[in-house]
């Protein structure tokens, strides 16, 4: 019988530190990452060869694919760092768990109902922590940039608007009050908002690569030659949309949270 586990599996403690095998895998893949980055910037040439070449290339196209979102070259060269690492390290994850021998060296362990195996190794983003993680990062780092680029109180002005009820009091008038009670109201609900782009950042990411992981498993389980193929290519474009998707998403978060509240930009040129 096939036991795919929710949780990841505990490999050993490091003190009161349980490591898993998604985390090595983690680990193992920023190692990479590192490694390569590394390399690159230690031999960077003037006229650059062929892996320089290569990764100049996607980064054009990476920039480009952004500017779609940011509509400016130095936001998308701004954020390229955050939103480019989260691709990267989100597509080499779900693409490191299609290498042949992936999670088929482990320990079997005693378990309720008999002995289970426990892979070494583990598709980092089948862990809802990691992709729980990635998520808070991705929005909470958008909230702390658009205050750094905006200001604390004008960034909290885009959910809990008080300046405007503050202005309406003073006006008098009902119809201003009511309406600047009601978009103070609304900016409440917004602050729940953000706690769902969390949740479905998170979610969406864990639960494709886990469907992922499973089927393949099942798949494999049954018929072990040839029959997985075409699910492994499946998985790879699967890797590259959710890669994209998650990084799309994270830049369309820092651009609306580094970008003037709607008016504020006309009333600006005004002055």
């Amino acid at each position: 019988m096939v036991n795919i586990p929710i949780g990841a599996e505990t490999i050993f403690s490091l003190g009161s530190l349980p490591v898993s095998n998604t985390l090595l895998t983690a680990f193992l893949v920023l190692i990479i990452i590192t490694i390569a980055s590394i390399f690159l910037r230690t031999n960077v040439k003037e006229i650059p060869g062929g892996f320089q070449n290569f990764v100049e290339m996607l980064l054009e196209f990476l920039l480009g694919f952004f500017d779609q979102v940011t509509g400016d070259r130095e936001k998308s060269r701004r954020f390229l760092p955050i939103a480019g690492t989260m691709f990267f390290f989100i597509l080499f994850c779900n693409w490191f768990g299609l290498v042949p021998g992936f999670g088929t060296i482990g320990v079997w362990r005693q378990a309720h109902e008999g002995k289970e195996f426990i892979p070494f190794l583990r598709s980092a983003n089948s862990d809802l922590n990691l992709t729980l993680a990635m998520a808070m990062i991705s929005v909470v780092g958008s909230h702390v940039l658009g205050m750094m680029t905006l200001g604390i109180w004008v960034h909290i002005n885009k959910f809990v608007q008080i300046s405007k009820v503050w202005k309406a009091l003073k006006t008098l008038k009902p119809i201003n009050i009511l309406t600047a009670l009601v978009e103070f109201v609304v900016g409440i609900i917004e602050i729940f908002s953000e706690f769902a782009k969390i949740a479905s950042l998170s979610l969406r990411l864990f639960g494709n690569v886990f469907a992922g992981e499973v089927l393949l498993t099942v798949i494999a389980s049954l018929i072990a030659y040839f029959v997985p193929l075409p699910f492994m290519a499946i998985e790879i474009i699967v890797g590259i949309v959710q890669a994209t998707v998650f990084s799309m998403l994270t830049l369309v978060y820092l651009t609306m949270m580094t970008s003037q509240p709607h008016g504020q930009e006309a009333h600006g040129s005004v002055n």
